[in-house]
């Protein structure tokens, strides 16, 4: 076998590792909150009405993000004719992606063995394999904005190449209806120029009569943003409906701008991303002990080589863009990890080469299967407070699978030893992920997912009752056996409760409607409720025209939406 197809060969060795990393899991779990279920509701949704451009919440429209990530969960949804492989596919291959953009791009500028270690150290990094099996926007959102950091980097560091510019433009633009920070992979380009100032080196010289070619990238970007926009605002304007109106004021303004500015949740301190470097971000965290004293080095001597510093101050740019923001979540920043990994890159070699990161990784994998180990058999034999909340809320007795976990880990410490202690965390995620995956998922999905207590619904109606759904999280409608009617979602309670009300009387022999206590204190005498379950540390309960308080004057009549479900 010639050097070329051995490499070859360990590449695609590396993406099926990957693919099980990644994949495990796959059709044997349903949305799990807090985003999950939102987005295969209205991805769902999409599916049945046949409306795209506008998403709904049930009988509201979702106005929080652009449809672009449901389209991808339909798309996915139309290939392989399954809900529960279709909401995870597009987190799977926008890491799969991520993963062998980094790896072409660490092999141009650095060799295969470099790149080989780099997008390990990506797959590995706990958010990212976190974030990959799961089902938000931003796994897809850290696929994309790679994808336009690569095409710019392309063009930047291995150029000039102008179509790869045009085509992360375009990726840009796409990742800008997707969620709209995606513009910031933009910031590449203003940081080369900034470079050529401080004399980085590598940067490709300026070509002459570039301007019309920089004008072709502009307008890349503003194609792929108009291919949502402009259809929607479109409608928006033909239509006289006051509530299109409020929807796209509130996607354009509320949810970008007025939530940066005013953010009002997930508020923390400044230096909040700090944290989250510092512990999402490990095992590839550990190699900035090393890294960032060499680069202080580098700078001050003069070697400043663009490879390194333009992703490296790109990764700076976007944490201190989401710093100053008063609201901050920990996937904010989870699209620049890749740009991290691609400066970390030339080092990796030479930092695990040291006795002491060997040491270090061992010491990680250690805190794991020790923390896994002791804290699972205290759980079983101890009875602790936490196992017995755990244990009366949720109905869960994860402890043997905890325990699994931490003797796999430990096993992997006892195998490969100090001086190969990349190995041996490797081998302990690899172990837990995997047991996760195969062993937990089908044990505590019922609970996570709500599939438990919306079966549990509906053996107590029975299968020729009728459900509605009030004070109902996005789960409970994606999990029902049935049709069910809802009253609103975003609206005032009050107002869904008087809705309810009237609903039932309507048919009162064969109406139900399923909620959480607080909501039944109004109009309904909670005494006369049926217990059903807990979900998500929620507790729920069906009331009918029996236990209605006559005080309660129903909604005028309308016409009442139920929505299909069928999830499968």
């Amino acid at each position: 076998m010639s050097l070329g197809e051995s490499q070859r060969r360990q590449f695609w060795l590396l993406l099926a590792f990957a693919l099980l990393l990644l994949a495990s899991g796959i059709g044997l779990r349903d949305p799990w909150p807090a985003d999950e279920p939102r987005f295969a509701l209205v991805a769902k949704q999409m599916v049945d009405s046949g409306e795209w451009l506008f998403p709904h919440r049930g009988n509201e429209l979702y106005a929080d993000k652009p449809p672009m990530f449901m389209w991808m969960q339909a798309g996915a949804y139309a290939l392989t004719g399954s809900w529960r492989i279709a909401f995870l596919l597009p987190s799977l291959l926008a890491g799969l992606l991520a993963l062998g953009l980094v790896y072409d791009l660490s092999r141009r500028l650095h060799g295969r063995r470099v790149a080989q270690l780099a997008a390990l150290s990506l797959l590995f990094t706990l958010q990212f394999t976190f974030q990959i099996r799961a089902a938000q926007i931003d796994a897809s959102l850290l696929g994309i904005m790679t994808l336009a950091c690569y095409g710019i980097l392309r063009h930047l560091l291995l150029g000039p190449s102008w179509r790869w510019l045009w085509i992360g433009c375009f990726a840009a633009g796409i990742g800008t209806i997707t969620k709209g920070v995606a513009f910031l992979a933009l910031l590449l380009l203003p940081l080369a120029l900034a470079g050529r100032r401080w004399h980085w080196q590598g940067l490709p010289a300026r070509e002459p009569k570039q301007a019309g070619r920089m004008a072709l990238a502009v307008l890349a970007f503003v194609l792929a943003v108009s291919l949502w926009l402009v259809p929607m605002l479109w409608t928006v304007w033909q239509s006289d409906d006051p509530v299109y109106a409020d929807y796209a004021r509130n996607i354009l303004l509320g949810q970008t701008a007025s939530r940066y500015l005013a953010p009002p949740h997930h508020l923390n301190p400044p230096w909040y991303f700090l944290e989250v470097i510092a512990t999402l971000w490990l095992p590839t965290a550990l190699a900035l002990v090393w890294a960032i004293p060499h680069w202080w080095r580098g700078w001050r001597r003069g070697q400043r080589p663009a490879r390194v510093w333009l992703p490296l101050s790109y990764v700076l740019l976007v944490v201190c863009f989401f710093s100053l923001s008063g609201g901050k979540r920990d996937v904010y920043i989870l699209p620049a990890l890749p740009m991290l990994v691609l400066a970390l890159a030339p080092l990796l070699p030479g930092i695990l080469r040291k006795r002491a990161a060997q040491r270090l990784l061992f010491a990680m994998a250690a805190v794991l299967a020790v923390g896994l180990s002791a804290g699972s058999l205290y759980a079983l034999h101890g009875e602790p407070a936490f196992a017995q909340r755990l244990g009366s809320l949720q109905h869960l007795n994860p402890w043997p699978i905890t325990l699994t976990m931490g003797l796999w880990a430990l096993a992997a410490l006892l195998w490969f030893r100090p001086r190969r202690g990349a190995l041996a965390l490797a081998a302990s995620l690899t172990g837990v992920w995997l047991i996760y995956s195969y062993w937990a998922y089908p044990v505590i999905n019922d609970s996570r997912s709500a599939r438990g207590v919306m079966h549990q619904a509906g053996s107590l109606i029975g299968p020729n009752a009728e459900l509605g759904l009030l004070s109902w999280k996005e789960q409970n409608l994606l999990m029902a056996d049935r049709d069910v009617t809802v009253f609103g979602f975003l609206a005032p309670r009050a107002e869904q409760e008087l809705k309810a009300v009237a609903w039932l009387r309507a048919a009162p022999e064969k109406r139900w409607i399923m909620a959480q206590k607080l909501s039944l204190k109004a109009c309904f005498e909670a005494e006369k409720a049926t217990v059903v379950g807990d979900s998500n540390r929620r507790s729920w309960y069906l009331v009918n025209a029996d236990a209605l308080r006559p005080q309660c004057e129903p909604h005028p009549p309308e016409a009442w939406i139920r929505h299909k479900v069928a999830w499968h």
